[in-house]
């Protein structure tokens, strides 16, 4: 069905909620591919308002959400209308678009009732562009007994694996590692906040939709308390398979754990610092102590304060020296990696490759993940 090389388009938006990343992919027969072009688009402030606002149940929600569902096939187009232009390609020139859509639930705790819900119009995406659409990647596992999330673990496993034992930490909103060993079985699992927590803190005290560099992180100081009290939750003592979101981490539970105490604002963004390196790191050393290499991708990434804590706390808990490096000294931008899986996941449906992978989802089997919505 495929030319030896394709082009897919990934997009993803992430619970991040800074906006949208979309790649332009060649993917080659087994899967190999690469970057060629891409464009980040922050969100609308009216468009990301009512996403933020569908993170928690409200009023009018079923049409809140169809509302911001074609909202954000539009922004999805106009973000597909920017790569192509500047890729000087054709809607002709692509295969497929692997659309993400905007994550607002995620309950896969719920035996047969489970449910994730991704906000997005992919039939109107697919009329807007003049080009097919993949979405809907996560129920098929789910309803196959999985958490449907994560789902770039099959992808980092396409990518980078290695002759080294080595680990993927994807810091988005969410943090969620893959474990590559050099020899065995793929894993991987959500570990614990990202980034989500540090962004609705400033943006709560500051206006920031992010605190660039960790900046402000660094002018505070760690409250071990606050730390602790924070790690207490009982996400972290769970086993994999796990996965999480907004549905677990988000402002009002930071505030029930805050308490009536007066911190100082940073100390608090600082204490977050900190609460997502060490889940992370305790999360990787937990399950995968023989690592010797962690490559960081995503938006925290680029937290020169995170990627320096990660480092210097990796003695911690490896008595082996651990690299720390980005996805960037592996070829692929960090903040790009997640486009680029969900283009791999577009091309993996439409050569009816199951792309889940049972021992990271928990689901019951291999399973082709996304619907096809014809250009």
């Amino acid at each position: 069905m495929n030319q030896p090389h394709s082009l897919y388009i990934g997009i993803m938006s992430g619970t991040s909620l800074d906006g949208i990343d979309a790649v332009l992919a060649k993917i080659g027969p087994n899967g190999e591919a690469v970057a060629m072009e891409a464009v980040s688009i922050p969100f609308q402030p009216e468009l990301r308002k009512a996403l933020f606002e569908l993170q928690s149940p409200g009023p009018n929600e079923l049409h809140r959400d169809k509302q911001a569902g074609n909202a954000l096939a539009l922004a999805y187009a106009d973000a597909v209308k920017q790569l192509l232009a500047k890729s000087k390609l054709q809607a002709s020139d692509i295969t497929a678009i692997g659309a993400h859509g905007q994550t607002v639930r995620h309950q896969p705790q719920l035996g047969e009732l489970a449910y994730t819900h991704q906000t997005l119009n992919p039939a109107l995406l697919a009329e807007k562009t003049g080009i097919t659409v993949i979405a809907d990647f996560r129920s098929r596992d789910l309803a196959a007994g999985g958490h449907g999330a994560p789902l770039v673990p099959a992808f980092h496993a396409q990518q980078f694996s290695s002759t080294e034992d080595i680990a993927i930490l994807n810091l988005g909103g969410i943090a969620n590692l893959t474990l590559l060993p050099a020899k065995g079985e793929v894993s991987g699992f959500d570990c614990g906040p990202g980034n989500i927590l540090m962004d609705a803190w400033i943006y709560e005290h500051q206006g920031n939709a992010f605190d660039e560099n960790g900046n402000w992180a660094s002018q505070g100081k760690l409250n071990e308390a606050l730390l602790e009290n924070l790690l207490a939750d009982s996400f972290f003592s769970k086993a994999p398979p796990k996965s999480t979101g907004r549905d677990d981490f988000h402002l009002a539970w930071l505030q029930e754990k805050l308490g009536n105490k007066n911190h100082p604002l940073e100390d608090v963004q600082a204490s977050l610092l900190h609460l997502t390196a060490h889940s992370s790191l305790e999360a990787l050393a937990r399950y995968a102590p023989q690592t010797q290499k962690l490559i960081v991708c995503g938006g925290g990434a680029r937290n020169a304060a995170l990627m320096n804590l990660l480092k210097s706390k990796g003695a911690e808990f490896f008595t082996h020296p651990l690299k720390i490096t980005t996805s960037d000294n592996e070829g692929i931008d960090p903040q790009l990696v997640e486009g680029l899986a969900f283009a791999w996941l577009a091309w993996a449906h439409q050569q009816k490759r199951p792309a889940n992978l049972p021992a990271v989802t928990g689901s019951k089997g291999p399973r082709i993940l996304g619907a096809c919505y014809p250009a």
